[in-house]
């Protein structure tokens, strides 16, 4: 009896310790595989790139399986000794349509700078990544080479499924990269990324108060030359067209007294008076840098000027997201090339389309967009989250004059009142701090504020990081 009693205790020692050996066995292949995807998705080089110290990743998410839509990303660590103890930031270019690699990586804020041959890259001495680990995003699908398996996608994208994707896209990264779980994560882009950033901040805000131990600790964002407000926008963009010389008097009255800039489309004496400006007042300027060269068919070749074109469809439909084509062909050029998308690991499924900066599809059939997105800024200061806007003063597409009147709707309580802040003993621009948001101009810079101010863009950067205001000298 008791020699029959410790075998039934040895067989059940031994079944537990199959069990248990069973179980690690599978935690540690579940561990590889993770490991595995994430070590699949690294960049060992890219073509014609510097040596560098950091560590590079780059790959698709699929965020909607029986959809079959997948987004790419490109992650650049920080390149500091530590990267593990640099915060996570998320870039997004707007449009809508347009591609974070082809602006915010390549021409703003990302590490390398593609040269004119786009044979070859370049450092970017104020690189982003210098403070953070910069991860870029082409959102929606049909951008850059996030693409989709169902056509109609591409036919019907807007606000809300951007927002929903980028969500999901975001918990499924941090799956593959668990070392980003938790880590201190903020969200920033330009342009018509002034809809996508804080719709995307309330889907994690909301998404985390559901969550018992939420892995997304997202602690604010910060967005540039926003797209913000369709009524006050709109006004303040006229005004800024006729405060800084761009249209005559008649013009300036014509559109304000023929435009309802609180309706979505405007009569035919409006849309008149607006062509009228664009085809016989603006002349051949860079609307979204109004004070340096625009790149014309002199420049190189046979270029037409695209800013005009897309953005006559309708007075403030904005492919807001370019600032100068000659350098947004450099980027096409490069990441059109098979072995720089072999490196990337992209496109491995044969996009029926090149790479392209910015998708005209996508634009031309934008279902939904926010009207304003005022009430969201309302509910996320009240959340306490850090907000920063931030707008170069030479874009006459999503001026500065456009975001003062759309943020001064909010009535914010001033604590630090206007002041202009410095970069080596210059004014680098104006800024005022109220109860839970930030607002600054950067002096001399267009659409794309890093690029064109790529110092005083790396300022404002690192000031937001620290949550301390701008200096107020040098």
């Amino acid at each position: 009896m008791v020699g029959g009693e410790r075998r039934k205790i040895s067989n059940m020692t031994l079944l537990v310790m199959c069990l248990v050996f069973t179980s690690i066995l599978i935690t540690n292949t579940v561990s590889l595989t993770k490991e595995q995807e994430q070590e699949n998705d690294r960049i060992t080089v890219l073509p014609g790139q510097p040596e560098v110290a950091f560590s590079q990743f780059s790959g698709y998410i699929t965020v909607r399986k029986k959809k079959g839509r997948a987004l790419f990303y490109w992650l650049t660590e920080a390149a500091t000794p530590n990267p593990h103890l640099k915060p996570l930031v998320l870039w997004l270019n707007g449009g809508p349509g347009c591609s974070s690699i082809a602006y915010g990586a390549s021409e703003e804020i990302g590490p390398f700078r593609v040269h004119k041959n786009a044979s070859s890259l370049f450092l970017n001495k104020y690189s982003w990544n210098k403070k953070a680990n910069l991860l870029f995003l082409e959102s929606p699908a049909g951008v850059g080479f996030s693409y989709t398996n169902t056509s109609s996608d591409l036919k019907h994208s807007g606000d809300k499924r951007t927002a929903s994707d980028t969500l999901r896209f975001l918990v499924r990264w941090m799956s593959r990269f668990p070392q980003y779980k938790h880590r201190e994560f903020y969200i920033s882009g330009e342009s018509y990324a002034g809809h996508y950033v804080p719709q995307l901040a309330k889907k994690i805000h909301y998404y985390n108060k559901n969550h018992h131990d939420p892995i997304i600790n997202l602690k604010g964002f910060m967005v540039g030359n926003a797209v913000t407000d369709n009524k006050y926008d709109n006004i303040g963009t006229v005004e800024y067209w006729w405060t800084h010389s761009i249209i005559s008097d008649t013009t300036y009255k014509s559109i304000t007294s023929s435009c309802n800039f609180t309706t979505a489309k405007y009569d035919e004496k409006c849309n008149n008076a607006i062509n009228y400006a664009w085809s016989s007042e603006f002349g051949e300027i860079d609307q979204y840098s109004i004070y340096t060269p625009s790149c014309n068919k002199s420049s190189t070749g046979n270029y037409t000027n695209l800013t005009t074109s897309r953005l006559k469809n309708t007075l403030f439909r904005r492919r807001v997201s370019g600032y100068d084509p000659c350098v947004e062909r450099r980027a096409e050029r490069y990441y059109n090339r098979p072995d720089v998308q072999l490196a990337m690991h992209a496109n491995y499924t044969g996009i029926p389309y090149k790479w392209t900066a910015c998708s005209d599809e996508l634009l031309e059939n934008w279902k939904d967009s926010e009207i304003s997105m005022l009430p969201t800024y309302e509910e996320l200061i009240a959340a306490g989250y850090r907000i920063w806007v931030f707008s170069g003063d030479t874009d006459s597409v999503v001026p500065v004059t456009a975001t003062r009147l759309s943020l001064n709707q909010l009535n914010l309580t001033v604590k630090t009142p206007w002041y202009p802040w410095y970069v080596n003993g210059q004014v680098g621009g104006w800024t005022e701090v109220y109860e839970g948001l930030t607002f600054a101009t950067v002096r001399g810079a267009g659409h794309e504020v890093p690029m064109l101010q790529p110092e005083r863009g790396f300022i404002l950067f690192e000031s937001f990081l620290n949550g301390k205001n701008l200096p107020k000298s040098s």
